[in-house]
C-alpha cells in the first residue's frame, strides 16, 4: 500500500516527477532578467517575419542551458542584444547595476557594436571574429548559441523563400555565408564543441542549398506541342 497522499486513486510517490530539484539552477535573478528582457524587446519582431523577437532570446538562453551554461550566461543570453539594440553604453550601465559585473562583461563581449550609428558591416564582423576566438569559454557559449540559433532561422527561411532571404542582411549572400563561415573556423580553432560542430553542418547545408540553381520550368504537353 502506497504510504503517500494519493490523487484519484493514484499514490503520488508514482505519479509525481522525480526530476525536481530543491535546489534550482534558475533563482529570481532569471525571472527578473525574463522580465526586463520581455519589457526591452517587446516591440521588435525577427527579420522578414512576424515572430517576436524575444523567441530568438529565449532560443538562444535554452542552448546555452542545454550546453551546461549557468545562470549568468542564460542571463546573458536574454540580453546578448540588448547593448546593440536598446541603448547601447547606458543599457550596459544598467546591465551592470541589474545582473552584475559577469553578466555584463559577456553581453559586452556577445556585442560588435554599442555606438549609434554602428560602424560598417564587414569592419564589425572582421572585429568579432578577431576576438572571440580569444573570449573565455562562457563567452564563447553565449555566442555559439546565438550564431547557431541564427543559422538554424536562416536555413529554414531559406528553404521556404529560397534567395529572398539574403535581402535581410546588410551583408546579403555572399557576405552572410563568408561571415558564418568564418565563425565556424573561429569557434572550431579553440577547441572542440558539440554546438560549433552543429553550426558547421547547418553552414555547410546552406551554402549547398544556396549554390543550386532553380529548377527549369518544364512545358506541359499542350504548351510543347504549342510551340512545335
Amino acid at each position: 500500500m502506497c504510504s503517500r497522499p494519493s490523487v484519484g486513486g493514484w499514490c503520488l510517490a508514482i505519479i509525481m516527477d522525480p526530476s525536481h530539484t530543491k535546489r534550482p539552477r534558475l533563482k529570481s535573478r532569471f525571472d527578473k532578467a525574463l522580465k526586463y528582457t520581455a519589457k526591452l524587446h517587446r516591440t521588435q519582431i525577427r527579420e522578414g517575419g512576424k515572430v517576436p523577437y524575444v523567441a530568438h532570446l529565449l532560443g538562444v538562453a535554452a542552448l546555452v542551458l542545454e550546453e551546461g551554461g549557468d545562470e549568468d550566461e542564460a542571463i546573458a543570453a536574454l540580453l546578448h542584444d540588448a547593448v546593440e539594440d536598446q541603448g547601447g553604453r547606458r543599457r550596459l550601465a544598467d546591465i551592470r547595476r541589474r545582473f552584475g559585473k559577469r553578466v555584463t562583461r559577456i553581453v559586452e563581449a556577445c556585442s560588435d557594436s554599442d555606438t549609434i550609428p554602428k560602424p560598417p558591416w564587414r569592419e564589425r564582423k572582421e572585429r568579432y571574429l578577431a576576438r572571440i576566438r580569444h573570449e573565455p569559454a562562457d563567452v564563447r557559449r553565449v555566442s555559439l548559441a546565438d550564431k547557431l540559433y541564427n543559422a538554424r532561422s536562416i536555413l529554414a527561411d531559406y528553404r521556404r523563400v529560397r534567395d529572398k532571404v539574403w535581402k535581410r542582411f546588410t551583408g546579403r549572400k555572399q557576405g552572410t555565408l563568408w561571415y558564418y563561415r568564418e565563425l565556424v573556423k573561429a569557434f572550431r580553432e579553440v577547441g572542440p564543441h558539440l554546438m560549433a560542430e552543429e553550426l558547421g553542418r547547418v553552414v555547410t547545408q546552406l551554402e549547398r542549398l544556396a549554390r543550386r540553381r532553380p529548377a527549369k520550368r518544364q512545358d506541359s504537353p499542350r504548351q510543347a506541342r504549342r510551340a512545335g
